[in-house]
């Protein structure tokens, strides 16, 4: 754990002090050459094509990453299987970071330049929504992609699991969605929205303790989450509620002492970024409390 746990600090870091450099190397044309091999070589009616063909795609990479990672893994004193997972988690991490493209919004202070910075936060799809909760819900889906999911399957598996995750994701709602057939787009979106929704439940759970227990419950609940089935909305349900609520909070707090209210531009989007790291905080401690557990027993 304690590995896992400095691999990923170093990945946020880097992911921070060297945002434009990694989006450069996170290629995955690999992949995309795969796909479509795959599409080349099958016929109608065969696996590829069927709602569970993602398998096909997904077994070659990951069986190969499984492998170096068990080899790595007492090579050094596990020396090189740290480095080994920090390099996937990097690569699989993003393919952008989040919180540049928020700064980035943040700081332009142009119709044009805003447009082009929110097209990375609703990743190229039109139109560019930036009412309030429309801004948190997008803040939340690219934290619960980029960042979360990856992170959580990477906690779970190894690099083998981060990896896996991306290469779904690529499929089910990246820019390979059309390198598939639509079966096969279908099938990975399935898969990828079960791979979401334990994250979902987590970061979830993590936002109810850093903000209004409460307010965070009654969304939870009212958007489904209790219910076993593949959908986050639960998540951007109460991600919404709970940035109303602090908003709400701190203009009461402003009001009682007498003073007027700091105006902020996007203030529904820098308040759903604090959220987001607030939530990353709580994994973190929790890790660390699992390292901690770890050296004292």
């Amino acid at each position: 754990m304690s590995t896992t746990l400095l691999a990923v600090v170093i990945a946020l870091v880097l992911g921070h002090v060297a945002s434009a450099q990694l989006v450069s190397l996170r290629r995955f044309h690999w992949y995309q050459s795969w796909l479509q091999w795959l599409g080349e070589q099958s016929g109608e009616g065969s696996f590829w094509r069927g709602r569970h063909g993602i398998v096909l795609a997904l077994l070659p990479p990951l069986l190969l990453v499984a492998l170096l990672q068990w080899s790595f893994a007492s090579t050094l004193f596990g020396l090189v299987a740290l480095l080994f997972a920090i390099v996937v988690l990097v690569y699989a991490w993003g393919p952008r970071d989040l919180d540049v493209d928020v700064e980035a919004i943040i700081d332009a202070h142009n119709p044009v330049a805003r447009s082009q910075a929110l097209l990375h936060l609703w990743n190229g799809q039109a139109p560019l929504r930036t009412d309030g909760g429309a801004l948190v819900e997008a803040v939340f889906a690219n934290a619960l992609t980029r960042w979360f999911g990856t992170l959580f399957w990477f906690l779970l598996l190894g690099p083998v699991g981060a990896l896996g995750y991306r290469l779904v994701a690529l499929v089910a709602q990246g820019r390979f969605a059309n390198d598939v057939p639509a079966d096969t787009r279908a099938g990975a979106a399935t898969l990828f929205a079960w791979l979401n929704w334990p994250v979902a439940q987590l970061m979830t759970l993590a936002m109810a303790l850093v903000g209004n227990f409460d307010v965070v419950f009654n969304a939870w609940r009212a958007g489904g989450g209790s219910e076993l089935h593949a959908n986050a909305a639960f998540l951007f349900g109460a991600a919404r509620a709970s940035v109303r609520g602090e908003l709400a909070e701190e203009a009461e707090e402003y009001a009682e002492e007498g003073m007027v209210p700091v105006l902020r531009e996007l203030p529904e989007l820098r308040d759903a970024m604090s959220l987001v790291w607030r939530i990353l905080l709580v994994w973190l401690a929790v890790m660390a409390l699992f390292v901690i557990g770890g050296w004292v027993s």
